[in-house]
């Protein structure tokens, strides 16, 4: 299957609550990678964990003052997510209006989900792998179902799927705190991790998937191994020890959608002093510099729903511009 990258994109959130809005500013910004914005600002539902919730089939989450919780029914919560969910793709829809090319879409990873979500009881479904199990089987149905909903109104998009996984090393490591906060989790077993996360890669068949992780040390490898075509993280968490990961997953084809602008407000560099940090890397590596703009998607470092409006913007165009940047002169 053929497929071409954009040059840059953004991750996933963006701030305020008009869906309207945030569709203008990313459709325009990235004409050739835009992706479908999230709006957390507008309270439960919006955010990461709860708008993935609502994409579940046969499962359904509620708010509770701990955070979202499985129960037996769709509620209030449920039907809150999904129509924002539907606000969004609206909005999408208006601004992609004759659209080409590569669009992004995101829900949040089976790891992450199961570290975020509260069984009846109160403990993550994370403390129990038939719950992990169950969670994952729907998150795979809910997805394909969205999948199908964004190709009906985006008709000539080629769909990217992002799985954002902050929780995922922390999952690995037996980091994730238990209800009362005085005891972790167990680690779950690296293989049945992999395993897990293949079988939600898989259910895009028609298009690639990138894994999004925002936290130090992205176990690179075995995302490549559970079927990920691209890996999103932030710039600056590398160290040397990421070296050799890195340098075999872009001879082996992965893509790198490399975090290097910040994702609150503050000062820009100019964009090739963005990139800097790529181009170093690549010399380290020993990489042909002409690889750079086939191997990396320049991103914000995180989701921007933290940031002002007109620094989201700044970022965004920044991103195209450093990405520019990176393909003119990638030595």
């Amino acid at each position: 299957m053929s497929f071409t990258w954009g040059p840059a994109t953004g991750v996933g959130s963006m701030p305020g609550d008009d869906a309207r809005e945030a569709a203008k500013t990313v459709t325009g910004s990235f004409e050739d990678f835009p992706f479908l914005p999230e709006l957390p600002a507008r309270g439960p539902g919006a955010d990461m964990i709860g708008r993935t919730a609502g994409m579940l089939v046969e499962l359904y989450a509620r708010v509770e003052p701990s955070g979202w919780r499985i129960g037996d029914r769709p509620g209030r919560d449920t039907k809150r997510a999904r129509s924002w969910l539907g606000e969004d793709l609206d909005a999408l829809e208006e601004f992609t209006q004759g659209f080409e090319g590569p669009l992004k879409v995101q829900a949040v990873g089976p790891w992450t989900l199961a570290a975020a979500l509260e069984l009846r009881g109160g403990e993550a479904a994370l403390s129990d792998l038939g719950a992990c199990r169950d969670l994952a089987g729907s998150l795979a149905e809910g997805l394909r179902t969205h999948l199908d909903e964004v190709r009906r109104r985006v008709p000539g998009a080629q769909i990217v799927v992002q799985l954002d996984e902050p929780s995922l090393i922390a999952v690995l490591r037996g980091q994730v705190r238990s209800a009362s906060g005085y005891r972790t989790h167990r680690a779950v077993d690296r293989q049945r991790v992999e395993a897990t996360l293949r079988d939600v890669v898989g259910v895009h068949t028609d298009g690639p998937v990138v894994v999004h992780s925002c936290a130090p040390d992205v176990p690179f490898a075995l995302l490549r191994r559970a079927g990920a075509a691209a890996i999103s993280f932030d710039f600056s968490l590398l160290t040397e020890r990421d070296d050799d990961a890195i340098g075999e997953a872009v001879e082996g084809g992965t893509r790198l959608f490399a975090g290097v602008v910040p994702g609150t407000d503050g000062p820009l560099s100019d964009p090739a002093g963005s990139v800097m940090g790529v181009r170093t890397l690549w010399r380290r590596l020993g990489l042909h510099p002409g690889l750079l703009a086939e191997a990396v998607t320049v991103t914000p470092t995180c989701g921007l729903a933290g940031a002002s409006p007109e620094y989201a913007r700044r970022a965004l165009a920044h991103c195209a511009r450093a990405a520019r940047s990176l393909a003119d002169n990638p030595e």
